[in-house]
């Protein structure tokens, strides 16, 4: 068999099996449900933890980078976390398959995406209708978020000042100008200020990430580490371990992300303050 046939077969049983443990995911919590709350308008519910665990599609219009949040708390006793572990491994293991196709088939990622809903035709065809035919991996692989022990309180709040960076060479900022359009006339200007400064000299690619919600947690009882808190960003409801089925207090963050940065401007940042390749949104280090 060739290996993209292998690949693709074994992406297929993987995303078989996460359709699988989620479904019995939900069919754990309607055995039991415990508490739960869900961030916004929308009332928590069953419907509602069904929506959250099974979006997997883009939306009409979305950006292809985006993915949507359900942010929101359940109360979980130890089968329902048991059943968020199962799920959490099936999510891994699909992931894991997408990052081989990546590397080998990088070319089988559309046919991925074509086949996979086809393979749940009720859940497809109704999603169809409402212009969600088209599958979103990351929103697929991404992990449910689980507290490791009961908590006493949860805190969310908006995170705005969130960034990733990523370390060019000069070489490397050069070829990616290049590649933009070296005749236009901005290219040329940062083109010739790249040529300006040492070969050797790193380079920051910065690129800015969408604002998230964090949940701050603070443990009952301090962890085997020692640690009595942790924080974690969620898009998916957290499940938090609660033998009584009650959840804990936790506040009820704004709406929406604030406009600015929620973090100060730490005093010991090592790039300058503007870029010095707008179009690649590329930093010299200070």
């Amino acid at each position: 068999m060739k290996p993209e046939y292998r690949l693709l077969a074994e992406v297929e049983a993987a995303f078989d099996a996460l359709i699988l443990r989620t479904e019995a995911l939900l069919g754990a919590y309607h055995q039991a449900p415990g508490a739960s709350w869900a961030f916004g308008t929308e009332p928590a519910s069953e419907p509602w933890l069904r929506r959250a665990l099974l979006d997997f599609w883009y939306h009409d219009g979305q950006d292809g980078r985006a993915t949507r949040a359900h942010v929101g708390l359940v109360a979980a006793g130890e089968a329902l976390l048991a059943r968020v572990a199962e799920v959490n491994a099936a999510k891994a293991a699909f992931a894991a398959l997408l990052a081989q196709i990546r590397e080998q088939v990088p070319a089988l990622i559309p046919e991925v995406k074509t086949v996979l809903p086809f393979r749940h035709p009720a859940l497809h065809d109704h999603l169809r209708g409402r212009g969600l035919a088209r599958l979103h991996l990351k929103q697929c692989w991404r992990a449910i978020p689980v507290a490791e022990a009961p908590v006493a309180r949860v805190r969310l709040a908006w995170y705005s000042s969130g960034r990733s960076i990523k370390r060019l060479s000069v070489r490397e900022a050069e070829q990616r100008l290049l590649k933009l359009d070296a005749e236009a006339p901005h290219v040329r200007i940062q083109l010739r200020k790249l040529a300006g400064i040492p070969d050797g000299e790193p380079l920051a690619q910065v690129q800015r990430q969408a604002p998230l919600m964090r949940a701050n947690l603070f443990f009952r009882e301090p962890l085997e580490d020692g640690r009595s808190r942790r924080a974690l960003n969620v898009a998916l409801p957290l499940f938090v371990p609660s033998p009584d089925g009650r959840l804990p207090d936790h506040n009820l963050p704004p709406p929406k992300p604030p406009e600015s940065r929620t973090r100060a401007r730490r005093s010991d940042e090592r790039l300058e303050d503007e870029p010095f390749l707008p179009s690649l949104r590329v930093f010299r280090y200070r």
